[in-house]
């Protein structure tokens, strides 16, 4: 029998609530405090009381001018009296954009209060109408201690959340339809809503921005991929080597690779880039002994830039990856190579039927999130060739440059905030479209409770 869908609390209030439920919806708070719900009915007359004093005096002003993002920009007049210039504050873009936002967040929290509110209000009713006694204070309390905990844990978290990581996330997507740049910086110069414009110049309207875009596309892409599975594979073969029974001190091993990158990698990095200067420690050694006359363009040469960096990362990542491996190996029930011994395999069939199957399935998860990690790998790349070598036929970028480290550039040398904020929606949208793709389709995840 198919179930009716039931009137919310909303319509059921207006139509068939009290005088005092219909009043709380421009009075909150009416009908608690009417039906004994008296601390909850005052908490909702504050509430309405705080919104309303915080609307009229805060957010008004800045909602008012969402749409132009204000008009009038500092001015600087000649005093003649005191023969001074004197400055009169204008508009800020940017305070009017941020505040928005949070004034619009704020109403749409009070918009769920006051709905809570009515349906507060109607449930109280129909307790009292019924005979029913009606949760109090106290009872709110023990709700909240017991069958609600989750949202008393909870709440805090998630306020953090939407505070920080939520509303800058919506304020960066509203700058990429502006034109937040170097030439319009509030409160001397005011920026707007310029709609796709920044999106159009990317990816149609700009061409050494389009080919800016593209290439370092492409090249994020290869390097995320070289990254991960450069690390990935050979760590895989570094752990089993080092676990096989036939090597002794298996400890000594493992804790060398563990000093390894027990140092911070920013010195690490900073390091090898000296290092490989042209006057560096490398290209000085290689002189001496008679291998080469001239110095390597290390950091120079393009193609020889990339794939330093690649080696690089193969050098700091691989210690990591051989760690994991490693207590993914210790893990695997000696039963399954004991039976594959009775049946005749060898120990590269032993590899590629249990060890390999069994470490894919463990560590998948794993590697989408150190794929995302290297795709947005800023560290490597900025702190040892810092974008380099560059190139006129780039935007503010050079060739080892991933779309991150020059979204940096943008926002940091040429505060170019909107078509930044562009290239960071992208890289949201592309990278968190990807990995959900690929993460509900790994055996992981579809085969959680087994293993085949």
């Amino acid at each position: 029998m198919r179930r009716k869908n039931r009137p919310s609390a909303l319509f059921s209030a207006a139509a068939k609530g009290s005088i005092w439920t219909r009043l709380s919806f421009f009075v909150m708070g009416a009908g608690c405090i009417r039906y004994k719900q008296y601390a909850r009915g005052l908490i909702y007359v504050l509430t309405e009381i705080g919104f309303f004093y915080f609307f009229g005096s805060f957010a008004l002003p800045y909602l008012s001018k969402f749409n132009t993002l204000g008009t009038e920009t500092q001015k600087k007049v000649w005093n003649e009296e005191l023969q001074i210039f004197q400055r009169f504050p204008g508009d800020n873009s940017m305070l009017i954009l941020l505040y928005s936002v949070l004034s619009l967040a704020v109403v749409i929290v009070f918009l769920y209060i006051w709905y809570s509110n009515i349906r507060d209000s109607w449930n109280a009713q129909k307790c009292t109408e019924q005979g029913r006694q009606v949760a109090g204070f106290r009872d709110d309390l023990k709700r909240l201690a017991h069958e609600r905990f989750h949202v008393a844990l909870l709440a805090m978290p998630m306020l953090t959340l939407v505070l920080f990581t939520l509303l800058p996330i919506i304020f960066m997507i509203l700058i990429a339809f502006t034109n937040f740049d170097a030439d319009h910086q509030p409160p001397g110069n005011l920026f707007t809503w310029v709609g796709m414009t920044n999106v159009t110049d990317i990816f149609l309207g700009n061409e050494i921005k389009t080919h800016t875009f593209f290439g370092l596309l492409g090249w994020t892409i290869v390097w995320a991929i070289l990254a991960t599975f450069t690390n990935y594979i050979l760590g895989m073969l570094l752990a089993v080597a080092i676990n096989n029974k036939m090597v002794k001190l298996k400890q000594v091993w493992r804790t060398c690779f563990i000093i390894a990158i027990a140092i911070p990698q920013f010195v690490s990095l900073l390091l090898i880039s000296r290092a490989l200067e042209p006057a560096g420690a490398v290209n000085v050694l290689l002189q001496k002994l008679g291998l080469i006359s001239q110095p390597l363009p290390f950091l120079l040469d393009p193609t020889l830039a990339r794939i330093v960096v690649v080696v690089v990362n193969m050098w700091i990542g691989i210690p990591y990856t051989m760690m994991t491996f490693s207590g993914v190996l210790m893990n695997i029930p000696a039963e399954l190579y004991e039976s594959a011994e009775i049946d005749g395999a060898g120990p590269i069939k032993k590899f590629t039927s249990i060890t390999l199957p069994y470490m894919i399935f463990v560590t998948a998860p794993a590697t989408i999130t150190t794929f995302v990690t290297n795709f947005n790998n800023f560290n490597v790349i900025y702190l040892l060739t810092a974008g380099g070598p560059f190139s006129l036929d780039y935007y503010q970028a050079g060739k080892t440059d991933l779309l991150v480290t020059w979204l940096y550039k943008l926002t940091v040398n040429r505060n170019d905030y909107s078509l930044a904020s562009t290239i960071g929606i992208f890289i949201f949208v592309l990278v968190s479209t990807c990995s959900l793709f690929v993460y509900n389709r790994i055996g992981a995840v579809r085969k959680e409770d087994q293993f085949q």
